[in-house]
């Protein structure tokens, strides 16, 4: 039962409060979602230009290169290339994947999932949104200094992020945005956890909540406990950078007796390990009910599945040590490590059984969200039975500097996330915006993605396997990669595929959004969960009556239900079957 008595708010007057400094948890989930959005076009082009410096190293790059390189005639150099991938990856792990799946679905589904009116602090969830606009328009920011953006790397490794290897003002900026961005999220982790545990309508058991906001739930954890982790860690590199202090300066331990660059590593993956699990929890749980909600049938051990996901976030804490077998670490702290990360595939093992069984002998539908759902099922098993070559210390310390990890992180983060994101736009777009997007536009963007990401990752995992080391300008000065010239341009013509795939998205969702006459359905997709049993798109105030919880989110195909429906929503009791 709710803790919280949960009033009505009454609907904004002005334009301000309505769409721009709102307090409703489902505006600022759309804020996050053009956030979001908006980030993963930057970085997406950031991608492409990556790849065709990989590709083609000595030709301009299409249409803008000779405006932004002119003083090497169009030709990406390579500080220009160091900027490119360190910004990519900011971007699209922190400004891009987390504004979509965790700002805007975990904004807009947690209360209307659970039965809540709205977040339990309204003013922080607002307060969270602008911090992480402030946070973008500092990384932004950074692009136009005279020494440009950042270049260390998205990790930002001392000494590379230090004032010895990044002179300039961009990496300062970098760290403080990320410091900002890190308040912003901890603002909505504590948002989240509080709201989940105190506003859940009356009758709705831990269990009974849907798997979706069981992601989102384990999500926030993990952000409350390690975001202050890498606060910290930034803060103590922007104090090296800007006060002088020597906290990760190179060569210090043996002069003044502190300060220690490897320090930084063990700091940033404290909290990135988990930081892979942040992003793709909620990935697996709206993937874990959409698969139940278009197979048409209960989600299979739908327990199992939420205690699975429960274990990989607490055993997520205990495995950051892989990412630093190359740094001379003791063989009995990497063993333990080893066996660690090897115990963590035991519960993802669990969970992904289960999805096949959730989709074994189903009544299919294959609608765009579910056909992005499966998508996810094939990327993640791939990308998990790949990261069992780098959690083994042997075979990583062949594998850990070359494009194999980029490939096997791109397709666990990168594809599974994005995938899992698309899902989520599709699926609740009639819930966000009242309206239904094209069927055969978000097909033809789902088989267009699928096709070139799967090219893209697959071919970075071949030519890492062949030797070929990341963060190289151009790889092909040395003799023995330049066979791999003909798959990475494959990768290449993939990646301009998967992009060229994303015209198919937006012009979708802008059509749908703002030229779409015809009104989605209250339920177009005959779920029972509770954001359905209201109309499409939600008042501001979700539900006039608290609804009383009375069976799970997944009874479908029971056949007492009552002719022409083979679904229960959660606030009817339970049909024996």
């Amino acid at each position: 039962m709710a803790f919280f008595e949960q009033h009505m708010h009454a609907a904004p007057k002005t334009f301000l409060s309505k769409y721009i400094f709102s307090f409703d948890h489902k505006v600022i989930g759309k804020q996050f979602l053009w956030y979001g959005i908006l980030f993963l076009g930057i970085g997406g082009i950031m991608a492409l230009m990556i790849r065709w410096a990989l590709a083609f190293p000595d030709q301009a790059f299409p249409i803008i290169g000779q405006f932004m390189f002119p003083e090497t005639g169009g030709i990406i150099p390579p500080d220009t290339y160091a900027m490119l991938f360190t910004m990519h990856g900011t971007i699209m792990i922190f400004y891009a994947i987390t504004p979509i799946l965790i700002g805007a679905f975990g904004n807009f589904c947690i209360p209307l999932m659970i039965g809540a009116r709205d977040m339990v602090f309204p003013l922080l969830n607002m307060l969270s949104f602008w911090l992480a606009v402030v946070s973008g328009a500092i990384l932004v920011g950074s692009l136009f200094t005279p020494l440009g953006a950042a270049a260390g790397g998205w990790t930002s490794y001392p000494t590379l992020s230090t004032l010895i290897g990044s002179p300039g003002t961009g990496q300062t900026l970098w760290s403080l945005a990320i410091f900002v961005l890190g308040v912003s999220s901890t603002m909505g982790a504590i948002n989240y956890i509080t709201t989940i545990i105190v506003l859940r309508a009356p009758g709705m058991g831990y269990f009974d909540m849907p798997l979706t906001v069981w992601g989102l739930w384990l999500t926030a954890i993990l952000n409350a406990i390690f975001l202050p982790v890498l606060g910290a860690g930034v803060l103590l590199l922007i104090f090296d950078r800007v006060f002088g202090t020597q906290f990760f300066l190179a060569g210090a331990a043996a002069t003044s007796g502190a300060g220690d660059p490897v320090l930084f590593q063990h700091v940033f993956w404290i909290f990135g390990h988990p930081e892979v699990y942040i992003l793709i929890l909620p990935a697996w749980g709206i993937v874990s009910d959409l698969l139940s909600f278009f197979a048409r049938k209960p989600a299979f051990g739908a327990k199992a599945t939420a205690l699975a996901m429960t274990a990989v976030t607490v055993l997520s804490t205990l495995v950051y040590g892989h990412h630093m077998f190359t740094t001379q670490m003791s063989p009995l702290l990497t063993q333990s490590f080893m066996t660690l990360t090897m115990t963590i595939s035991i519960p993802s093992a669990i969970f992904f059984a289960n999805w096949l069984g959730t989709i074994w002998r189903g009544s299919i539908r294959f609608d765009s969200p579910m056909l992005f759902s499966l998508g996810v099922v094939f990327v993640f098993g791939l990308g998990g039975l790949t990261g069992l070559y780098l959690a083994t210390v042997t075979t990583d310390l062949y594998l850990h500097d070359t494009y194999f990890v980029v490939g096997h992180f791109h397709y666990t983060m990168a594809a599974s996330v994005l995938l899992g994101g698309f899902a989520a736009v599709y699926f609740w777009m009639p819930k966000m915006f009242g309206v239904m997007c094209n069927e055969t536009l978000a097909k033809w963007h789902f088989w267009g993605t699928m096709l070139g990401l799967n090219g893209v990752f697959m071919g970075m995992m071949i030519v890492g396997y062949a030797g070929m080391h990341r963060r190289i300008y151009n790889p092909f000065i040395y003799e023995h990669l330049q066979r791999l010239i003909p798959i990475n341009e494959f990768i290449t013509w993939s990646a301009i595929l998967m992009g060229l795939s994303q015209i198919f998205f937006v012009i979708n969702f802008v059509h749908a959004v703002f030229f779409q006459k015809k009104k989605a359905e209250q339920n177009p997709w005959n779920v029972g969960t509770l954001e359905w049993t209201i109309p499409s798109p939600a008042p501001n105030y979700n539900f006039k009556e608290i609804p009383v919880v009375k069976c799970g989110p997944h009874e479908f195909s029971n056949p007492n239900l009552p002719a022409g429906r083979d679904f229960q929503y959660q606030t009817e009791e339970l049909v024996k079957a």
